[in-house]
C-alpha cells in the first residue's frame, strides 16, 4: 500500500540511526580500494542494480581511477514492499557481458536470492567472471544463498532505509542508514 510524504517523513522520525554519512564514505573507500586492487587490469563492466544500488553505485565510480564500463540492470523482488516475491526483470542484462568480468553494484544482500538470480543470469550470458558489491550486508546468523565478494558495512537483521535502500519507495536519497521500528 502506497504511503504519503508525511508518513516517509514521520518514519525517518521515529527510526533509529545505525550510520552517518562519515561511516558510509569510509566503507566506500574501503571498497574502493579493494576492488581497484582487484579489478584495475581486468577491463570490467560494472553493472548498477536499479534502483537501489544507484547511491552505492555513484559514490563507488567516483573513486574507482582505472578504466571500466559502466551499464545498468533491473531486477527487483520488492516493488516498494517491504518482503521480497518473485523475481522480476525490467531491463536485463546487456550484450556487451559476453566474455567480461562483471562487478554487480547493489544496495544490499538479505538473504541474496536477488542477487544469486542475478549472477546466474550474467553467467548464462557468458561473462568470463562475475562479482558484486554491496554497500551493506545483513547478518541473518544463517547462511545466505551468496556471498557477495565485496561490501561495505554489516548490519543486524533489521528493515534499514538510506543509502540507496528504500522504505516504501522513499529515502533512498539519504546519506545515512536507518533502522525502523519494529512495528512499522
Amino acid at each position: 500500500m502506497p504511503i504519503t510524504p508525511q508518513d516517509a517523513q514521520q518514519a525517518l522520525d521515529n527510526a533509529e540511526r545505525l550510520y552517518g554519512e562519515h561511516e558510509i564514505l569510509a566503507a566506500m573507500d574501503r571498497v574502493a580500494a579493494e576492488i581497484t586492487a582487484e579489478l584495475k587490469d581486468k577491463n570490467p563492466l560494472l553493472l548498477c542494480i536499479m534502483s537501489g544500488g544507484l547511491m552505492p553505485a555513484a559514490y563507488l565510480l567516483a573513486r574507482l581511477r582505472f578504466p571500466l564500463q559502466l551499464d545498468y540492470i533491473h531486477a527487483s523482488r520488492y516493488r516498494g514492499k517491504t518482503s521480497g516475491g518473485d523475481l522480476n526483470w525490467v531491463v536485463r542484462p546487456p550484450a556487451a557481458i559476453k566474455g567480461r568480468t562483471v562487478l554487480l553494484i547493489d544496495d544490499i544482500l538479505d538473504e541474496g536470492h536477488t542477487l544469486a538470480a542475478i549472477v546466474a543470469e550474467c553467467r548464462a550470458l557468458g561473462a568470463q567472471d562475475v562479482l558484486s558489491v554491496v554497500a551493506l550486508e545483513k547478518d541473518l546468523g544463517r547462511k545466505k544463498a551468496i556471498e557477495a565478494t565485496f561490501r561495505g558495512l554489516m548490519v543486524e537483521n533489521r528493515y534499514v532505509f538510506g543509502f540507496g535502500m528504500d522504505y516504501k519507495e522513499y529515502w533512498r536519497n539519504l546519506l545515512e542508514v536507518y533502522a525502523v521500528k519494529d512495528n512499522d
